[in-house]
């Protein structure tokens, strides 16, 4: 019998995750039933996520009802479902936390998304869910902007798991592993164990090749250049990822038994038709990594997938296919700093239309 290839990837050291989360997956035992035949290792959320989930399904009506009558905010009863949410979601995956030290069997949360530029404003609240899950497989998930990176310091010195969410630019991801060390190493100082923290950095994958393909088709660039930029960008980031967590820094954290900070891929949906369903996941299969799957490109995988390590010829053909794009007018820094820019707003709209449509919802519900 042919192995599964989500499971294969997790043989390879890429850890497959779940990008999506509502309240019938874990009740209903979907959610157990994809860790155990599947080899699901963790699994992610977002408010974009967490929208579509209230809006959708009919679940969570007599929470909001009861939440609201009671005298809470659209915004406090979006944090009571989510939290319940994400607890029963980390109880299913507590087995795989144990299993794998803690590596896996993560759950993320973000914190709200319109803190995303308020670094003190991040902490307290990434804080304050990390009480209010009170489970150690919880992941906090904080924007990987300029005030963000020191408010993952901060949270990882303060022993939180913390989910680095926005990543387009190398250099930021940089910045990020940078702000991950002087976490830990904070804690060490301050006589604290590092063996519980654990971390990752969601660098978003296809989101550049769709601003990127934009630009080229604009411009009448030769078809060669398509889909050519966001796993190099990607598979540079990993490279980076490499030269950190062998460097002598990192192994004298190692050595009292701190875990890497994975490189995290996400957004590796494919948006153009023209590309296979499975296209950035197969690009960036490598070890010490996480792939969180929308459900859609989860089932493509474990139907067609064919897990192979390929991040080192990824890494070799990098250069020059990002020197091509930048011959062709690409400025890679503005992409991914739009894109940054962009991914922020975005949140904060799903964010603002999920308290809309809440606050609708208990209207609607109280006639």
């Amino acid at each position: 019998m042919a192995i599964n290839p989500l499971v294969r990837l997790g043989e390879l050291g890429q850890s497959p995750w779940y990008d999506f989360i509502t309240r019938d997956l874990v009740a209903s035992g979907e959610l157990a039933r994809l860790i155990r035949e599947d080899g699901l290792r963790g699994l992610t959320s977002n408010p974009t996520i967490f929208e579509k989930a209230v809006k959708s399904s009919a679940d969570y009506d007599d929470d909001i009802r009861r939440l609201a009558d009671a005298g809470r905010t659209p915004a406090e009863v979006f944090e009571a479902i989510a939290v319940d949410d994400v607890r029963a979601a980390c109880d299913a995956f507590r087995a795989v936390h144990e299993a794998s030290g803690g590596a896996d069997g993560l759950v993320s949360i973000e914190v709200n998304p319109e803190l995303a530029h308020d670094a003190e404003g991040t902490v307290l609240e990434a804080e304050r869910l990390w009480r209010a899950i009170g489970r150690p497989n919880v992941m906090i998930k904080i924007p990987g902007t300029l005030p963000g990176l020191r408010a993952i310091e901060r949270c990882v010195a303060d022993g939180l798991n913390v989910n680095v969410t926005l990543l387009f630019e190398v250099a930021r991801y940089e910045e990020v592993m940078e702000a991950y060390l002087r976490g830990l190493e904070r804690r060490v100082e301050g006589g604290h164990p590092v063996d519980h923290v654990a971390s990752v950095a969601s660098f978003f994958v296809s989101r550049v090749d769709t601003m990127v393909d934009a630009q080229l088709a604009r411009d009448g660039a030769a078809e060669s250049l398509l889909h050519t930029a966001a796993i190099a960008n990607a598979a540079l980031a990993y490279a980076a990822f490499q030269r950190t967590f062998r460097a002598p820094r990192w192994h004298r954290l190692a050595a009292r038994g701190a875990k890497v900070q994975r490189p995290l891929w996400a957004s590796t949906s494919t948006k153009d038709p023209r590309l296979p369903d499975t296209f950035y996941v197969e690009g960036l299969v490598a070890p010490d990594t996480v792939n969180t799957l929308p459900p859609d490109t989860f089932a493509a995988y474990r139907d067609h997938g064919r897990p192979e390590v390929r991040i080192e010829d990824a890494i070799a053909d990098a250069p020059a296919r990002l020197q091509a794009l930048a011959d062709a007018g690409v400025d890679l820094g503005h992409v991914t700093r739009a894109l940054e820019v962009d991914g922020v707003a975005k949140f904060a709209a799903s964010y603002r239309a999920l308290l809309a449509g809440i606050e609708s919802k208990t209207t609607a519900l109280a006639m």
